[in-house]
């Protein structure tokens, strides 16, 4: 499994962040490929189901994901469904004021995105691909497409929920740099 962990900082409340990320359709606002996010009928058991309408150079592709878990102001655990093996979550967790804070922030929430995605698992039925385009070529394009996409999501999120742009400081991490990091990091010195 791929992994890519990324991890900021949010001058708002810890229930407030959770509350917006759990909006779940949203998301499209914030993503450059992500076209709009439909809620699905749950089935018993699931927290939500999303259908999320993807387009990227020529090729369209809905995945259909559910929310599997949710710890009120915590996490919110998801996982896509079909085809292709990828899940995720939001972490959220209230922290003292950095001391590089705005002068502005009353608050902090350390918020961290966390996606895992086995791309052995997709098959060229998953899109239709033009001619003479292979399946392994579009994977390998697409993965620095993956976390560029994170970091702009959390990016645009962040300046949401404060109300206004800054530069957002993100730590970003794959492979193996991204098993098993401490949340929420602890602050820079």
């Amino acid at each position: 499994m791929d992994r890519l962990v990324v991890d900021t900082v949010v001058y708002r409340p810890a229930e407030e962040v959770f509350t917006f990320l759990r909006e779940f359709p949203g998301y499209a606002n914030y993503s450059e490929y992500l076209e709009r996010v439909d809620e699905l009928d749950a089935e018993a058991g699931e927290q939500a189901r999303y259908a999320l309408r993807f387009s990227w150079w020529k090729l369209d592709y809905t995945a259909r994901s559910v929310v599997t878990a949710v710890d009120e102001d915590e996490r919110i655990e998801w996982e896509l469904l079909g085809d292709f093996d990828a899940g995720g979550r939001w972490l959220v967790a209230e922290r003292e004021t950095p001391a590089g804070a705005p002068e502005w922030a009353e608050t902090a929430t350390a918020v961290r995105f966390e996606v895992e995605y086995a791309p052995e698992t997709a098959h060229s039925g998953l899109v239709d691909l033009p001619r003479l385009v292979s399946l392994d070529w579009v994977i390998e394009k697409a993965k620095p497409l993956v976390e560029r996409e994170a970091r702009t999501v959390v990016e645009r999120a962040a300046a949401d929920l404060e109300g206004r742009a800054r530069s957002v400081d993100l730590t970003v991490r794959t492979g193996a740099d991204a098993a098993d990091s401490a949340f929420p990091p602890e602050e820079k010195a």
